[in-house]
């Protein structure tokens, strides 16, 4: 069994490979005794919490003068009943006090993990991949029951954590703030790491220390955010790559959130997640449930590699669904930087055939094909096509791409109106605002109202129209801006707060419906670039753009940093034109395609302007690609080097079987005089012999690792190095 409950010590013990994570109930309060490394579930376990008397408040009628809730490590804690840390929830009843206490009113273990309902999450796809704990928690004066829901995978050293409310009294009650999950550790010896940026800056690596105070990690922004990205992870101050204790909080949502790491007076540390408190109510009449997003939570013994390598695993085959979950991803090429508004059917043919030649398997039509749209001003939400660019239509050109021998797929930005549209003229109600208030635009457009079931089925209706016509087999779906005037027309003024959240139920449902409808079709996750890379995102489409900036140099770090949540095989990564669009750097085409193929590997460029030499190099890449994409994308990876310390970045990818591995190796600036470098490398079977196919030398894996593969020493900038590993 994964999860033991010991009746005489009132204790849950959830296990899986090598993984404990223990619950202990006190008096009634769920408290966190234990997670880390796997413990025998025999034996003494009566001294994994310590109690201490102290100058504090004592839950009466409680006689323990040691036990004070603002002391106990808590699984799910509660505010204004003497726990002054921030609290995991709160709730105004109807007579206007906000005072609950949520105590232990029994538990339920079951194989398998449930759905939640109306929200993305991991799955078990057997009963035996999985088991669940849920605790239930009551309130008898208002009758609010917290369901703590506790999922530990066999395979995987992580914990899915979630929370169901239940109105069981006779008043409506009003949801204030709704964490999925909050964790108490015994000490502050920690580092706090995250990722933080900004559009085309996505997902720097930050690391700070812990200290008496918090940390938060937030957005405000209706969506998860370039800012920050919705993950957390402690580590003890010696850990690296490699070694160390290190816990992950990953939230599987998409839109506002809030993370927050507290040290009190004790120097104890009070980890929360969940949906941001700031501008959110909901209102549960008797009788209603509210679902709380889930947090994964991961435990690494091996340093931020470990805990990086079971995110990855964990959430491309337990997280990402459908037809394309295990499939390759085509190498594609995308117009946008190469003709923008600017194109007709003629140009777009034109490029596709150059792609053809070159060996690439998919055309993207990227913004422009519809409405009037001839820039950013106008015609979001008229999904038909602009028979000026395209006057024998979407279909015409489609065909003319298929029978070059290219797949065929297609941009749209559904979340978004134009002031100046079709849609927008007949439903001005349909967006999010507040009457009489001015409408915020952005990139010339405005966001529409998903909460609104009319809303979400006239998008359906639109984009089905066009893929039961059209034989598209991929879909880039943009969203360019974040949410301002939140408030809907369809909503009463007590639920006003509850629009962000509906918002995201709403495009979850239809996400939901639309990948069900059209099962084979590739959906790619977009937001001005990297803005909505999170794991709630991942359950629909199981890729993301992983930001607008495409320059190599750049790319290091943005891809760099989202690997130390989410698999390469998420990532979306092109070669893009130089000086390059977005910093005007001009860099190598050897380095713009060997960063570029350590993600999903694709163009993004006029391919009709491209030289002959130029052509070549690319030939080369697509076959490289094709050769290696399935180690790229499915194998495992490590770290060897970042580009947040130093000149060098180096990665590698390695079978399950430890027989093939693949490494990259960047430097960005020249050296003078340069000292001779070796990379040592990971993940390989010390006892075997590798073949270095670019080398032609063979070399044992534990000289790989321990001393170390030579790097040729290249004086020019932007220098960029493959080298493929196969045992013999």
């Amino acid at each position: 069994m994964s999860i033991i409950f010991q009746e005489s010590l009132k204790q849950f013990h959830l296990q899986s490979q090598d993984m404990s994570y223990i619950i202990q109930l006190v008096h009634g309060y769920p408290a966190h005794a234990y997670w880390g490394k796997k413990l025998d579930a025999t034996g003494n376990m009566d001294h994994l919490l310590m109690f201490q008397e102290r100058c504090s408040f004592s839950p009466t009628p409680l006689d323990d003068k040691r036990i004070s809730l603002d002391t106990l490590p808590q699984e799910y804690p509660q505010y204004g009943t003497s726990d002054f840390r921030h609290p995991a929830y709160q709730v105004q009843l109807e007579d206007g006090s906000r005072i609950t206490e949520l105590t232990y009113r029994g538990h339920r273990i079951y194989p398998g993990k449930p759905e939640l309902k109306g929200l993305p999450a991991v799955y078990a796809e057997t009963e035996q991949e999985a088991e669940t704990l849920e605790l239930e928690l009551y309130d008898a004066y208002s009758g609010l029951v917290a369901v703590l829901s506790y999922t530990v995978f066999e395979q995987f050293n992580a914990v899915a954590r979630s929370v169901r409310f239940v109105n069981e009294g006779t008043q409506p009650l009003r949801l204030l703030r709704v964490l999925s999950a909050a964790l108490d550790f015994a000490d502050s010896d920690y580092d706090c790491l995250y990722l933080a940026g900004t559009w085309a800056k996505e997902r720097h690596v930050k690391r700070k220390s812990l200290d008496q105070g918090a940390i938060q990690l937030q957005s405000r922004r209706g969506s998860s955010s370039h800012q920050l990205n919705p993950f957390l992870a402690l580590l003890r101050p010696d850990a690296n790559e490699d070694q160390g204790e290190v816990f992950g909080f990953s939230l599987v949502y998409s839109g506002s959130f809030a993370i927050e790491a507290e040290v009190d007076q004790f120097a104890t540390t009070r980890v929360s997640i969940g949906i941001n408190p700031f501008d959110f109510s909901w209102l549960l009449e008797p009788g209603e449930a509210f679902q709380t997003p889930e947090a994964v939570m991961v435990y690494s013994s091996e340093g931020l590699g470990g805990m990086s390598r079971t995110y990855h695993r964990l959430y491309r085959t337990c997280l990402c669904r459908g037809a394309h979950r295990d499939k390759e991803r085509p190498i594609l090429v995308n117009n946008w930087e190469a003709t923008y508004f600017d194109f007709n059917a003629e140009k777009i043919e034109a490029i596709a055939r150059e792609a053809a030649d070159l060996g690439i398997e998919m055309f993207v039509l990227d913004d422009g094909w519809f409405g009037k749209r001839d820039d950013d001003t106008s015609s979001l939400g008229d999904w038909f096509v602009d028979d000026k660019k395209l006057p024998n239509g979407l279909k015409d050109l489609a065909d003319r791409v298929n029978r070059l021998g290219l797949k065929f797929g297609l941009w749209v930005e559904p979340e978004m109106i134009s002031p100046d549209s079709d849609l927008y003229r007949r439903h001005p109600d349909w967006c999010l605002h507040v009457p009489n208030r001015r409408r915020t635009e952005a990139r010339t457009q405005l966001v529409l109202d998903f909460s609104r079931a009319d809303v979400r089925s006239y998008i359906f209706e639109s984009l089905s129209k066009i893929f039961l016509a059209v034989p598209v087999d991929y879909v880039k779906w943009d969203m360019n801006r974040n949410m301002t005037e939140i408030g809907s027309a369809a909503l009463s003024a007590i639920r006003q707060a509850e629009t962000a959240h509906r918002y995201m139920l709403g495009l979850y449902e239809l996400l939901d419906k639309l990948t069900k409808t059209f099962p084979d079709i590739l959906f790619e996750s977009c937001s001005g670039g990297g803005g909505r890379f999170d794991p709630g995102m991942l359950y629909y489409m199981p890729q993301t753009w992983t930001s607008d900036d495409t320059d190599a140099v750049e790319r290091l770090k943005i891809q760099y940093g989202t690997s130390l949540v989410y698999p390469i095989s998420t990532m979306g990564a092109h070669v893009s034109a130089v000086p390059n669009h977005q910093v005007g750097r001009i860099t190598p085409l050897k380095m713009r395609g060997d960063v570029a193929m350590s993600g999903n590997f694709g163009y993004e460029l006029d391919l009709t302007l491209v030289t002959d030499e130029e052509k070549e190099i690319m030939k080369e890449q697509v076959a490289v690609y094709k050769e290696n994409r399935r180690l790229i994308q499915n194998g495992n990876l490590y770290r060897l080097k970042s580009p947040f310390t130093g000149n060098e970045t180096a990665w590698m990818f390695v079978s399950d079987d430890h027989t093939e591995a693949i490494v990259f190796y960047f430097r960005v600036m020249a050296e003078p005089n340069a000292p001779l470098r070796r990379l040592k490398l990971k993940g390989i079977n010390p006892k075997l012999d590798y073949l270095v196919s670019s080398l032609d030398v063979n070399y044992r894996g534990d000289r790989l690792i321990e001393i170390g593969l030579p790097i040729p020493n290249i004086s020019e900038d932007c220098v960029s190095i493959w080298f493929k590993l196969k045992a013999n």
